[in-house]
Formats: structure tokens, C-alpha cells, sequence
């Protein structure tokens, strides 16, 4: 379904009608390389050029300890590349918290074919999530689109939740140990853009899973990439915005859904035409749900709002007009800072900060 061509035009006018977001000058020149490589890496074949990407993609290596967090990689699965980088923030944020530290379970974004948890911009993202709020976080790297399609992320993501569970990490396990250190009935899983896709079908999964110690009590939306046949508004009036346009997300799901698939395949619009009535059956925590007000994908990520809300699930939007996509990315905006302080609300108390005005 595709809008007419008053609706293009009436489209067009609010764009013209609205300038982009003034961008620090760190953060332009940040966007303007990765979207060239991005633009760079998709090949006509259906494949992406890795080697491209590896130029713009600086790597951060493990162990050491910056911002009061110390990190270490820890392998769940070798034969498919499956680890997770994990963030402990230190004895003095623990005792700041008050209590044992919540868990964080991260899943990057990246179109589902690029980036890493050792990748900087998420090596500094994990980071400060781990110190400010403060929380132990588990960053985890699944396989990636087109050698691998989905479902593999959401089966990795899973797995990683029952490693973790089953007392496979001496790492995390060590950490449950310490009186007030960790408490696993905390948890939360996160994710943003491609991740924040993720996040929802690992937590999807995760609902009809029966864990030991693991109990997931929220779920961190941020900016997650959704979508369908349908040209939404927002994609057509920000088709000039950075990175989510609907000419790139459209190559995206050809990289990632099944072959065959069109863009109302329940891993892209999970409340689509495609979609089984299954929300409302599953155990789903409550959601924090970040929006950007300069983001193609914003329509799409309101309907998915609306649909947990239409499903009876606690939720929350949280909307930043001026915020483009990956906005929380970058802490000289100041959308970036308030973004780590609702999180950090939302974890103190997901049921209440959801049903409070």
C-alpha cells in the first residue's frame, strides 16, 4: 500500500517546512563516514563488502577498565562465532545502587549486517550504561545478515539468555555469588535500531522459556527498526534524514528475512497482516520505547507501541522531537543524556514508570 500522490506532495511540504536537527560538528562528520561506508558495503549481488566497513569500524579491545567498568569477552558458542562482552561497573557503583545490580542483556545495532559489541560506539555505549545507571550489562554478538538470516539472531540471543541462565558464565555466576553484587531477577533486554528488533523476538521467545534464575522483568526499546509493505508517513516525509531511510531499510530486509519474504513478514511488521494474535498470550515485560522525532522509522515504531498497548502490556513512550536516529549514541547531544537517565528510571521501577503520567 502506497500513499497518493497529494498525500507525496503534502508529505514533501511538512519536510521542506521542517529543518533538520543542528548537529554538533563531531557528530555530522561521524554520520557523513559511516553512511558512506554503509552506502559503500551493499553489493548488487544481494552481499556486503566487509572490508569496507572494517575501515570505518575502530574496534575496542577487551579487559580494559575505563569509566569505573571493567569488560571482558566470554565465548557462549565458537563453531558460530556467538560471545558476549561483559561490562561490570565497580564496587563503588554497586554500593551507590543500594542493592544488587540489575542485568542488562544488549543487542547492537547495524542493519543486521555490520557492527559488534567490540565496536567503539558500543563499547562506549555499554560502557556508560553500565556506570550510570549503574548495571551489569551483557553486549552480545550474534551472526549477521545475508550469510545468516533470521531467525539466527533471535535463536542466538536466546541462547546467550539460557548460558547465562544455566550457570555456564563463571564470569556472571561469580557475580550472583557476591552478596549485593548482581540479582539475575532483574533483568532486562535491550536493544537498538536492528537490536531493538531483536530485543522484542528474543523477548518474544524468551516469554515462553522457563528459566532458573533468570527473570525478565523489562525491555529497553530503543529506536527499534520495524516496518512493512506500507510507506508510512514519517519515511516519506525524512527520506533525507541520516541512516533510516526507507532506501536503506529496504535493502536491509532483503539481506535479512527469509528469501522470498516481503516486508510484512512478522520479523519486520510484528503486528502486521502476517502477524498471529500471540502478544496477548505471551509473557511480555514491561517497555520503555525510545522515539526520535527526525526518524524515518518513528511511525512504525508508534505502531508498535500502540499494538502493545492494544495487547494489554505496560508501556511507554518516550519521544525526543529533535533526536535523530542513534541519537543516544552520541553524548554531546543533550537527547543522549536524558536518554541514560530514563533509563535509569525505567530500571529502578518498570511497572511504575510506565503507568505514571
Amino acid at each position: 500500500m502506497t500513499p497518493s500522490s497529494d498525500d507525496d506532495n503534502s508529505a514533501a511540504a511538512s519536510a521542506a517546512a521542517r529543518p533538520p536537527p543542528v548537529l554538533p560538528w563531531k557528530v555530522k562528520l561521524f554520520v557523513k563516514l559511516m553512511l558512506f561506508a554503509v552506502d559503500r558495503c551493499y553489493r548488487p549481488d544481494g552481499t556486503v563488502n566487509r572490508r569496507v566497513m572494517s575501515w570505518f569500524d575502530r574496534k575496542s579491545r577487551p579487559g580494559r577498565r575505563s569509566n569505573g567498568v571493567s569488560s571482558t569477552d566470554v565465548t557462549v558458542d565458537p563453531g558460530r562465532d556467538l560471545w558476549f562482552r561483559l561490562y561490570t561497573p565497580s564496587t563503588t557503583a554497586t554500593a551507590a545502587a543500594a542493592g544488587p545490580l540489575p542485568l542488562i542483556f544488549f543487542f547492537h545495532g547495524g542493519g543486521f549486517a555490520f557492527m559488534a559489541p567490540d565496536s567503539t560506539p558500543y563499547d562506549d555505549l555499554c560502557r556508560r550504561l553500565a556506570a550510570e545507571v549503574p548495571a551489569v550489562v551483557i553486549s552480545v554478538n550474534y551472526r549477521l545478515a545475508p550469510e545468516h538470516r533470521c531467525p539466527c539472531q533471535y535463536e542466538d540471543g536466546v541462547d546467550v539468555l539460557k548460558f547465562v541462565d544455566g550457570g555456564s558464565c563463571d564470569e556472571v555466576a561469580s557475580l550472583c555469588k557476591k552478596a549485593g553484587t548482581v540479582e539475575p531477577k532483574r533483568s532486562f533486554v535491550a536493544g537498538d535500531s536492528a537490536g531493538g528488533n531483536i530485543a522484542h523476538h528474543v523477548t518474544m521467545r524468551a516469554g515462553a522459556h522457563k528459566f532458573s534464575t533468570l527473570e525478565l522483568i523489562g525491555h529497553i526499546s530503543i529506536q527499534p527498526l520495524f516496518g512493512g509493505e506500507e510507506r508510512t508517513a514519517s519515511e516519506l516525509e525524512l527520506a533525507d534524514a541520516p541512516f533510516s531511510t526507507w532506501k536503506r531499510t529496504d535493502v536491509t530486509w532483503k539481506l535479512f528475512t527469509p528469501v522470498g519474504s516481503d516486508r510484512d513478514h512478522v520479523a519486520v511488521n510484528v503486528f502486521g497482516p502476517n502477524c498471529e494474535d500471540i502478544m496477548s498470550r505471551v509473557k511480555f515485560p514491561a517497555t520503555v520505547l525510545f522515539v526520535g522525532g527526525y526518524d524515518p522509522l518513528k511511525d512504525w515504531q508508534r505502531r508498535y507501541y500502540q499494538g502493545l498497548k492494544n495487547a494489554g502490556k505496560e508501556a511507554k513512550l518516550v519521544e525526543y522531537e529533535n533526536a535523530i536516529h542513534t541519537f543516544y549514541s552520541y553524548p554531546e547531544m543533550p537527547e543522549s543524556g536524558r536518554f541514560v537517565e530514563t533509563v535509569r528510571d525505567f530500571v529502578r521501577d518498570p511497572i511504575g514508570f510506565c503507568s505514571s503520567g
